[in-house]
């Protein structure tokens, strides 16, 4: 099966001012990327806050665009951003924002906000719209009574549904979920996430799901990949990842998660907070913080390679089998 889409070594640098005359620092927030997401498959894309996460998600919608390499939807080069092709190609990608109120126009109804990406892309009669808005609401758990309400007359749950409901009126291939319910009470985050599993399912929707919280991304993910400074740092199955995490920085994150029933044993304590991006380490940007670190690590940066089936990572210490170099 061909991916619906793909990035090529992606790149996005940032200039960040030390003071208000000093000159600009560059900040590599993705450096050199590269993945791909299958039809109607999820891939989770987790890291600390500052990995660079977000940036990518943006780049594969090519809202940011990148300095150097290429994103490809269906085997096909991104257009040019803002250009006629790029709008149209756009009622086949939605991003799902993180904070809900802020995504929404609080002078229109949720109704109109609804019904507004069809109207966008000229979808329909007046009558389908309105008839799309009243099916996408059903299927998102909000009721016909609340389509007149505005964004602060709803909860921050039902907001978010219609958020996805939105994002979901103009039938996407792809929909880029960036924290989606992170802004969420627990109780409320199951069900969204469920929520979008289900209609995953019963649409065909390829989702790249971005989140820091690994329970979360361990629920819907069928892929992920791990993100460290703006670099892959490790990429597999959800199962796998989840289960053997090779890489230290996959293991130190995967051992935080709690499991319902189990004490949190064997808990990986990373040592430090995160490098300033603006001043990257040498070498494995990870290795002032790793407890594998050797001398080839502060001096050469590792490639991301496969070290098994489905699975590749980017680490000096790992041997071709996954195993942990003597």
């Amino acid at each position: 099966m061909k991916p619906l889409i793909e990035a090529r070594n992606l790149v996005r640098i940032y200039e960040m001012r030390k003071k208000l005359f000093g000159d600009a620092l560059p900040v590599r927030a993705v450096d050199g990327v590269s993945l791909s997401v299958l039809p109607g498959e999820t891939l989770g894309i987790v890291g600390e806050s500052g990995s660079g996460k977000s940036t990518l998600g943006r780049m594969l919608l090519g809202i940011d665009p990148a300095q150097a390499g290429d994103v490809l939807f269906e085997g096909r080069p991104m257009p040019t951003p803002h250009s006629a092709e790029w709008r149209a190609l756009r009622a086949r990608m939605q991003l799902v924002y993180q904070d809900p109120l802020a995504a929404l126009d609080r002078r229109l109804t949720i109704a109109a906000q609804i019904g507004e990406p069809l109207e966008i892309h000229r979808i329909g009669s007046r009558e389908d719209r309105a008839a799309r808005v009243r099916e996408l609401m059903a299927a998102v758990g909000l009721r016909l009574d609340q389509a007149g309400r505005y964004p602060h007359e709803l909860s921050g749950g039902q907001r978010q549904r219609a958020v996805i409901a939105r994002a979901l009126a103009a039938g996407p291939s792809l929909l880029v979920c960036d924290e989606p319910v992170s802004a969420l009470d627990v109780s409320i985050q199951a069900q969204v996430v469920n929520m979008l599993r289900d209609l995953q399912e019963k649409n065909d929707i390829a989702m790249v799901f971005i989140s820091h919280d690994l329970k979360v991304v361990r629920n819907i993910a069928d892929r992920v990949a791990v993100m460290y400074l703006g670099k892959l740092v490790e990429e597999g199955s959800s199962d796998t990842i989840f289960r053997t995490p090779h890489h230290p920085y996959t293991q130190a994150l995967v051992s935080s998660v709690p499991v319902p029933g189990k004490r949190l044993q064997g808990r990986v304590i990373l040592q430090g907070e995160p490098p300033n991006p603006a001043a990257r380490p040498s070498g494995c940007a990870f290795h002032p913080r790793c407890p594998l670190a050797s001398g080839i690590c502060r001096t050469k940066t590792p490639e991301l390679r496969r070290i098994e089936a489905g699975r590749t990572a980017a680490c000096h210490a790992l041997t071709g089998d996954g195993a942990m170099a003597a």
